[in-house]
């Protein structure tokens, strides 16, 4: 009992102080930041589907999937990204960062299953310098993110059909910093944009599975989070400082300046996914997401030569088990998974739409006792372009999950 006490403390009061700079990417300057992947591990290695559902590991990206539930089952999971940057001017830097991506718990109750946690939702975290033909250097630097905490409960209703839902409330803060700096002048001047955010969604779900033959199993799954409203608090002031050398700002003189509050319309999500598989053997799906980005705005004025478009995503995964219940051979037991994935990002910069490609696999070991494992993913990828003056990025991902399996509610029989 105390060990559930613990996770549930650890889980609430991560959700209300979470917050983490998740990414070094100077795209993450525009609108929320950078899209972070909102599964698991295990997901993310297969491409980033988020088709499949079982009974002992959580689908954070499916509220179906808690209706098949039959063990309680702890999730966390954090990852390594290195990033090198690279510009038509051939000139290239390299960024690394590290982050908790989530941390969930799932249990299941009789015919339903329900769950909660806390997952980050977009990133930003840049620093960029320009310097003008007279000397003068502007530095631009940004942190912070959009999370979310939710409650999910799923339920199957037939015994091929399970549907569920997400409640959620997504918090965060951006803070967006620009500093100029000119010869021959004294001080520094700085911009400083700081916004609170808060809204709430939901996210609905489905899951159908048909067994085609003795052992091959078709799974079919939609998935729809509708547009939503962000409550964006927004300051900005104005300040002269003293810039020293190790980094440090020394406010001389500042100034708040009154900024409008503003509403965003953040975009309607749709996923469609089709796989097919012989249980605890092997499975290959694919998936197609779209997301009516064009309708979202900036947080602050428009910004010149920047738009937004719909987006779609693709990805193509799976897995494969030797034989799940070996007893003689361990790596037997180690499922093996891969994917592929292509996503437009929505956002268009100088005319130019800026989109992912990924490529992911990885490994599930089992540990412990009943069926808990420990998930090691790798992702390799690419996101924009060096064309139009732009910034082509190289990343790679190095992801651990934790999917941990305990019985709460136990049947006592007395002889």
């Amino acid at each position: 009992m105390i060990k559930k006490i613990l996770v549930v403390v650890l889980v609430i009061s991560t959700s209300i102080s979470y917050a983490q700079e998740g990414t070094s990417s100077p795209y993450s300057f525009y609108g929320v930041g950078i899209q972070k992947f909102k599964g698991t591990v295990e997901n993310r290695t297969m491409g980033g589907l988020s088709i499949l559902t079982d009974s002992i590991h959580l689908n954070l990206q499916n509220p179906a999937a808690y209706g098949a539930l039959k063990l309680t089952t702890y999730a966390l999971g954090a990852s390594y990204t290195g990033l090198n940057l690279d510009n038509a001017a051939g000139g290239d830097s390299y960024k690394d960062n590290a982050s908790l991506n989530y941390l969930a718990i799932g249990i299941p109750a009789k015919i339903f299953g329900f769950g909660f946690g806390v997952v980050p939702l977009n990133s930003v975290g840049y620093r960029t310098i320009s310097i003008a033909q007279d000397g003068s250097q502007s530095q631009f630097s940004g942190n912070g993110g959009l999370n979310k905490v939710y409650l999910a409960a799923g339920i199957e209703v037939t015994k091929n059909l399970s549907l569920g839902i997400d409640f959620n409330y997504n918090f965060g803060n951006i803070e967006n910093k620009a500093i100029l700096r000119k010869p021959n002048v004294q001080f520094d001047t700085r911009e400083l944009r700081n916004s609170d955010l808060s809204g709430i969604s939901f996210t609905f779900g489905a899951t159908y599975k048909k067994m085609l033959t003795d052992k091959l199993q078709l799974t079919a799954t939609a998935v729809s989070t509708p547009s939503f409203s962000l409550k964006s608090e927004n300051n900005l002031q104005l300040a002269t400082v003293i810039l020293q050398a190790n980094g440090r700002e020394i406010v001389v003189e500042s100034q708040d300046v009154a900024v409008e509050d503003r509403d965003l319309d953040l975009p309607s999500e749709f996923k469609f996914g089709l796989g097919i598989g012989a249980t605890r053997k092997w499975f290959v799906g694919t998936e197609f997401g779209y997301v009516d980005t064009q309708v979202f705005e900036n947080r602050f004025a428009t910004v010149d030569d920047v738009k937004y478009e719909p987006a779609s995503q693709y990805r193509l995964g799976g897995y494969y088990i030797p034989n799940y219940n070996s007893l003689t051979s361990y790596l037997s037991r180690i499922v093996y998974r891969g994917g592929i994935r292509y996503e437009e990002t929505g956002l268009n910069i100088n005319g130019q739409s800026i989109n992912e490609f990924g490529i992911s696999f990885g490994v599930g070991l089992p540990v412990g006792n009943l069926f808990s494992n420990a998930n090691l993913g790798f992702e390799f990828g690419t996101r924009g372009t060096t064309d139009a003056g732009l910034v082509k990025e190289e990343f790679f991902n190095i992801s651990l999950g934790l999917s941990l399996n305990d019985k709460w509610f136990r049947q006592i029989k007395f002889n």
